[in-house]
């Protein structure tokens, strides 16, 4: 039976992640997590005439497959629990338009991808659903369009930025007898340092991460050597480094297990500033990589923690600091 675990800590006993699948853009696919990725797109238009579309279409391709690798029909999902970056999430409501699957959208800036596995996980234990996807989406396109410059611009970025990363993760969430469980969710609260600088994600977002690390562990009673790996969503090579002094402050060494999904997807030579940044950070890693790693057993405790930036143009624009959170949700192997 699940129930709350602490303050902020939800526990599952039936849910398992029956099926991922993932869907990248050209950037994504020369990157170091190439092979565990799905579908790999050699153009970042993706056959489409807008950048947007090109968004959606991997969304779109990424749902398919998770549902095929399933064994399922789309009639026969209960529920799409979906978000993006882009503003009232276009790109998971046209996909939801697509599917035909009854939707929630919901949104937590880079945060989506587990802030949506948790909601799908707590509707299936609580009964409510047999089968759910959860999912979220990125494009560096039209992230930059949005938050910053049009790519066509050519605006200059400090080296401290993020490149967001083109791609789209779904999981199809279920009761089985296969498929690696999801046995905790932490639900983040908001941490606001009062930065302002909308470049500087990483800075902003690593105080949320290891708020939300910590309470993990006070809430299960776990600690970091009780996990294969823990990741944060987009810390990249600013945050993560921070996070992890700040961790190790509060009591908790994370030097042998962490890493920063950011960093992961790609190499250090590929023109990415501080590293990725976006929904689709998170949710390609965890939904490609890390899955896989599950499956083979070389990985059987992991603690993903989606990490997001609550900012908007206008709230920039007026001078607003920027509202972060985290949410973190323990996948692992049965025990044997």
């Amino acid at each position: 039976m699940s129930h709350q675990l602490g303050r902020s800590t939800w526990e599952f006993s039936k849910v398992r992640i029956l099926a991922s699948a993932v869907s990248v853009g050209p950037k994504e696919g020369r990157g170091p997590l190439a092979k565990d990725f799905d579908i790999i797109h050699d153009d970042l238009h993706i056959g489409q005439d807008t950048w947007e579309k090109a968004e959606r279409k991997l969304f779109e391709e990424a749902l398919d497959l998770a549902v095929q690798k399933a064994g399922l029909k789309k009639d026969q999902i209960d529920l799409l629990i979906a978000g993006d970056l882009l503003t009232q999430i276009i790109s998971a409501s046209f996909t939801a338009r697509y599917a035909q699957i009854p939707y929630l959208g919901v949104y937590g800036a880079c945060s989506t991808s587990m802030e949506s596995l948790a909601l799908a996980a707590s509707l299936v234990e609580g009964g409510y659903a047999n089968y759910v996807v959860s999912g979220c989406s990125s494009h560096n396109a039209t992230a930059e369009r949005q938050y910053r410059y049009p790519t066509e611009y050519g605006g200059q970025k400090p080296p401290y930025a993020q490149w967001t990363v083109t791609g789209a993760g779904v999981a199809v969430v279920g009761k089985g007898l296969i498929g690696p469980k999801v046995r905790y969710a932490t639900i983040g609260k908001i941490i606001d340092m009062g930065l302002k600088d909308p470049f500087d994600m990483g800075s902003a977002m690593a105080p949320a991460a290891v708020d939300t690390i910590e309470q993990h562990f006070i809430d299960t009673g776990r600690r970091p050597e009780d996990y294969d790996l823990i990741v944060t969503g987009d810390l990249a090579g600013v945050g993560y480094p921070l996070a992890k002094k700040m961790l190790l402050e509060r009591g908790f060494d994370l030097s042998s297990v962490y890493n920063d999904c950011g960093l992961m997807i790609y190499y250090s030579d590929q023109e990415v500033f501080a590293g990725g940044s976006g929904c689709a950070s998170s949710a390609s890693v965890t939904y490609g990589h890390i899955m896989k790693e599950l499956h083979k057993k070389t990985l059987n405790k992991v603690l993903v923690v989606a990490t997001g930036a609550l900012l908007s143009p206008v709230t920039y624009q007026q001078g607003e600091s920027i509202p972060c959170i985290a949410h973190a949700v323990a996948i692992e192997n049965e025990e044997e």
